[in-house]
């Protein structure tokens, strides 16, 4: 069956009108969500399946995708695969119910741009869908990179793999979502407490320094011979990448 998911930045998107697939299994949660979608004024499709995902997807084209992870006839995750192996970069945003580092690390490798954890409050499900939207094109490509093909990085969220130029960069799983994190918000800064919950978990009690130290692990492996450092630190505040190009 044939699927036509298309980015944030569609021709719908240019004149306003935000067509939006919401795949959520619980009725009465999905019907809260619609109604509140609606009234932000996008168009919004509720299916409880991945088989309804994708019959839905053959018919209709979307500009976000809100998907939950844990479905009756599948997983979220591998419906986010099958979108991405599918060559679209449309939006997607993973709900879960899962609060473990394992669910989001594999949502994020999968391809989602951005999850949410149940419960949560509407409001910032609104927010979250509001900012998947108002990135550029370039922020939801399959492919995510700075730079030039020489010296620039390259990395592959369903691949899961990193290049600097012509070289492959080995990372850990924490090193992974952290540049994944950097390279979707390029030339944002990204505050150490944003870095902490999406890579590690909001309830997280450990180092208090956590961050830096995996920072500095990542810009080690990434400052390869006659390569800078690609990741400037904003002092007090966070972390960013600037694309020099």
């Amino acid at each position: 069956m044939k699927t036509s998911f298309i980015p944030s930045s569609c021709s719908s998107c240019q004149t306003g009108a935000v067509r939006l697939l919401l795949v959520e299994d619980d009725a009465s949660l999905g019907q809260v969500l619609v109604r509140g979608l609606v009234e932000e004024g996008h168009a919004v499709d509720h299916v409880m399946t991945v088989a309804g995902a994708a019959e839905a997807a053959s018919i209709n084209e979307y500009d976000l995708v809100v998907l939950d992870l844990g479905l009756p006839d599948g997983d979220g995750v591998d419906l986010c695969r099958t979108i991405r192996a599918s060559g679209s970069g449309v939006p997607v945003l993973m709900l879960t119910a899962r609060d473990g580092l394992s669910d989001k690390v594999a949502g994020l490798d999968a391809g989602a741009d951005d999850y949410l954890t149940k419960p949560f409050d509407y409001p910032e499900l609104a927010a979250r869908v509001r900012a998947l939207l108002r990135r550029p094109a370039s922020a939801t490509k399959p492919i995510l990179g700075v730079g030039d093909q020489v010296t620039g990085i390259r990395l592959d969220p369903a691949a899961h793999t990193v290049w600097r130029g012509a070289i492959m960069v080995p990372l850990t799983a924490r090193e992974f979502s952290l540049l994944e994190f950097l390279l979707r918000r390029v030339g944002d800064v990204c505050r150490r407490e944003e870095l902490l919950e999406h890579v590690w978990d909001a309830n997280y009690d450990g180092l208090s320094n956590v961050v830096d130290v995996h920072i500095a692990n990542l810009r080690r492996k990434l400052e390869l011979p006659g390569l800078g450092d690609p990741i400037e630190t904003v002092r007090g505040v966070g972390y960013r990448i600037v694309d020099s190009d």
